[in-house]
Parts: C-alpha cells; structure tokens; sequence
C-alpha cells in the first residue's frame, strides 16, 4: 500500500490518469479545501488562545511567573498572526489537523489500549495498491500476536492481493517482492497485478465477486505534481474513483455494528462538517470488529492523520461526494463511516511502507516519519 506525498506503503497505489473532470466537479472539490484551509487557521487561533488562558491560569498566585507569563503572550501573538497570514500547510511537514490519540487520551491510555485488528477470520479480504505485498504477508502469514484477534485461522484463500504495477514492474521496484509474492501463492492467496483501483469491474474474474471488506492503505495517485492544491485534487479524484467502483464489489447485508469506547453524539448519516470532531467521538481500540456474519461489506482506507493528507477530507468524500454533470461518471453512491481508529503499523509484522515509484538510488524508499496513521471505515448507505 502506499502514501501519500511520499506514498507510503510497498504498494504502488498510485494511478493511471482518470481522465478529464468536469469544471464544476473540481470547483466543488476546491471549494471544499478552502473550506478546510479556513478550519485550520481557526483550529491554530483557538488552540493559541487555550494555551494563553491556561497559561494565565498556571501563573496565577506565582509573582516570578510574571516575566514568563509577558513572554508566553508574546509567543502566542506570534503564532496566531502568523497562522492568519497563511494557512496553507507545507507538504512534508507533522502539522496535523486534529488532535492525535496521544494528546487525546494521555500517553497511559494510548500505552495499554489494544490496536484495533478490522477483520475477522472467515472475512473475505480484498487488499489494494500492494506495492511489495508486505501486508499481505504479515496479514495471511504473521497475524497480530498481541491481539486475539483469531487471524491466524482466516484461510489463506480468503484474500486477495492487488498491485497496480504489472508483475515486472513490481519486482523491479521492490526488492524482495518476488519472493513475499512467491510464497504468498504457495499458501494459496491470490495475487493479480495491473489493477487499477478506480476500474475494478474491468478486472478479469472479478464479475459477480463480493468481498467482506476491501483495504486501500495510504493510497495515493503518485503523479508528482509540485502545486499542493493540484496534488490534493489529483488524489481526491482518485479517492473518488475508487470509492465509486468498489461498491459494486461489496457484500450486500445489514449495516456493520462496530465496537466503540466512547459515545457518539450524532448517528451516522448525520452530515457532519467538523470531520475531526466526529472522528473524536468514533475512536475506537478495540479488537473485535464486527458481530454479524450478514453484515455488509466494508470499505477500509488509511492515511497519514497530518497535511496534506488530512484535506483530502476522505469522510466527506465518501459520506457526501460532489455531484456529477453531464457526461461525467455515474453519481458517487454515499457512504456511512462507521468508526475511525488509530493504525499501528508495528503489530503487522515485516510491514514496510515504501514509496510509489519504489526505491531510489541514494534512497530507501520509505516514506517520512511523524504523525499518526488512521483507518476509517464506511459502509455503503441505504438509498
């Protein structure tokens, strides 16, 4: 799977081109990271002033933390007129948009909570954008110890593997891949390769096949545009055009009942605009993922939790896509996000992101570190 800006996971997620958009599809999806961008500098503001009343707060009482006080307001002026002039945020950089479970919960918490495991094991698992099948291995072979998550009696037959490279390009760009794939065959997992995430229902032998759920980690369109506005544009049409032809790949079936540790204030088709709010209220870390085999599928995508990736706005992609025109593509269906939970990648062992266009002279191919990885969840919503 891969990443984004630096595509992340061994799977080269990225893309064929999608073809011209409609104008109007593009001004709804640019509007949108405006809207996004606005939030941002409205979130820096009011986190600069939480720290300024707290400040005062602490100082109270303490004449010598007079001096400190003065030049802690200072700082905070600095960083909210500076968040005022731009909120445009830097490819590359851990600024994240919400809060991570760590200034969430305290690190204990985030310490002793048990890693969310998504499946279960009679699901039937499509994985996409595998760039060297390093997931795929750790999912069919090396399942989570430390979790009882019973993973390690889903049958290798269950899963299916996907590249968007064709065999020769994979190898070529990931060592090692051939021999992860070779024995990921030998245990009897299927693996294709030249699958275009976005043109699924062109697949050969996949007509008429249903999955329980289908797993796109860190996609991106790897096309390596400089412009940010352009590159969050690229990738939004590509989330799109993936989110449209999985659906019809999706096991049909009762709405998914999903574990979750806190309250949610709102239901789940409510349209919510404050996205990071919502993913507060839905943080999950619990193992067991669904409780009905009649359930249906789900659609599982996981990003890096910082900019850019984060204005993306994957859940407003999925629960309220833009409308098309005319001879554009069919309608997006609209999507329930189910949860949303924290993706550890240390408990999927030999799991290795890497970059779209594989390793580089002078390079490892692995992408950047900082910030939090996380899955969300949808389901397809009733019409």
């Amino acid at each position: 799977m891969r990443d984004a800006t630096h595509p992340s996971s061994p799977t080269k997620n990225h893309h064929p081109k999608m073809g011209k958009s409609s104008k109007s599809l593009k001004s709804a999806l640019q509007s949108q990271q405006s809207r996004l961008k606005l939030k941002e500098k409205e979130k820096a503001a009011q986190a600069a002033k939480a720290a300024l009343q707290k400040g005062k707060k602490l100082a109270q009482g303490n004449p010598n933390a007079k001096g400190k006080r003065k030049a802690k307001a200072d700082s905070v002026d600095d960083f909210t007129s500076a968040s005022s002039i731009s909120s445009r945020p830097v490819a590359g950089t851990s600024t994240s948009t919400s809060a991570s479970p760590l200034d969430r919960h305290g690190s204990h918490a985030q310490a002793t909570r048990r890693p969310t495991i998504p499946f279960r094991p009679t699901d039937t698992i499509l994985l996409i954008g595998e760039g060297n099948f390093s997931f795929t291995r750790a999912l069919v072979l090396h399942p989570p110890a430390s979790v009882n998550s019973g993973l390690d009696h889903l049958p290798p037959r269950n899963v299916t593997a996907t590249a968007y490279d064709s065999e020769e390009e994979c190898y070529e760009k990931y060592p090692g891949a051939e021999e992860i794939v070779r024995g990921l065959k030998e245990k009897g997992v299927e693996v294709r390769f030249g699958v275009d995430a976005t043109k699924l229902e062109r697949v050969s032998g996949f007509k008429g096949r249903k999955w329980d759920r289908i797993v796109w980690n860190f996609p991106h369109a790897g096309k390596g545009i400089t412009d940010q506005d352009r590159n969050i544009l690229s990738n939004q049409m590509l989330i799109l055009g993936f989110l449209r032809s999985a659906a019809k790949f999706l096991k049909s079936g009762t709405v998914p009942v999903v574990n979750r540790s806190g309250k949610k204030k709102t239901k789940p088709d409510d349209d919510e605009d404050d996205e990071a709010e919502e993913d507060r209220e839905m943080d999950v870390d619990e193992p067991a993922p669904h409780t009905n085999s009649s359930e249906r599928g789900t659609i599982l995508i996981t990003l890096r939790n910082v900019s850019p990736y984060t204005l993306w706005d994957v859940p407003k992609l999925a629960k309220n896509p833009p409308p098309p025109t005319q001879g554009s593509n069919p309608p997006n269906p609209r999507y329930t996000l189910l949860r949303s939970f924290a993706f550890h990648r240390r408990i999927w062992q030999g799991y290795a992101h890497r970059m779209t266009k594989g390793e580089r002279a002078h390079g490892t191919g692995k992408t950047g570190e900082g910030g939090e990885d996380r899955t969300w969840e949808f389901c397809l919503r009733d019409v």
